[in-house]
């Protein structure tokens, strides 16, 4: 049975969007969360399709990035379906660099909207995702992946990407987790694979 789950602060949106995906013909089992830790938690369980608001939580967080958790525990078949309330320039540039599945804001229409979800639904399990490696990564994990397949320097790439030189071993650390790389060998001895990125 497919898994959603919904992530909003607010309660009218998420109980109106369980009811509009119980309400409609699929067989899904529901969970929704006012909560970014519990989302977290929920996300270990594979959800099929993540239908969320990230605009209420924007001022609890310390750093957008801390939604890359949420993100980061999903699995390749994972659709998120994002309906912010508000437009937000950083939570937009954020979302951009993300496996974003459908993006709308909530005066979308019940229709448009129910059709994003059949879709995804039936994308989710019609196969096992076969995307291109490269699409595993985010936009800035494939910038940094070009400059280091380039024999940049630590430093070079974190003045490049105007990041410290520390998170550019976080980055170099993710692509390596991402790509089922061992150690930095193992990911070049791949370069069938990386050559196109």
């Amino acid at each position: 049975m497919p898994k959603i789950l919904v992530i909003d602060r607010c309660f009218l949106s998420r109980t109106g969007l369980a009811h509009l995906v119980s309400g409609s013909a699929l067989n899904v089992e529901i969970v929704q969360t006012d909560d970014l830790l519990r989302a977290r938690e929920y996300m270990k369980e594979k959800p099929d399709v993540v239908i969320a608001d990230f605009y209420g939580f924007l001022h609890d967080l310390h750093h957008i990035d801390q939604l890359s958790s949420i993100f980061a525990a999903s699995s390749s078949k994972t659709r998120f379906i994002l309906l912010p309330a508000v437009k937000s320039v950083l939570l937009e540039n954020y979302c951009a660099t993300q496996n974003v599945w459908f993006n709308a804001d909530k005066s979308c229409s019940l229709a448009v909207l129910n059709e994003a979800l059949q879709n995804a639904l039936t994308l989710s399990h019609a196969k096992t995702d076969s995307r291109h490696i490269a699409s595993l990564l985010t936009l800035r994990e494939e910038q940094i992946l070009q400059l280091w397949k380039k024999g940049d320097s630590n430093e070079s790439i974190a003045e490049h990407m105007q990041i410290t030189v520390k998170t550019v071993y976080t980055y170099k650390r993710n692509i390596r987790m991402k790509l089922g790389a061992d150690n930095r060998f193992t990911l070049f001895r791949r370069g069938t694979e990386l050559a196109e990125i």
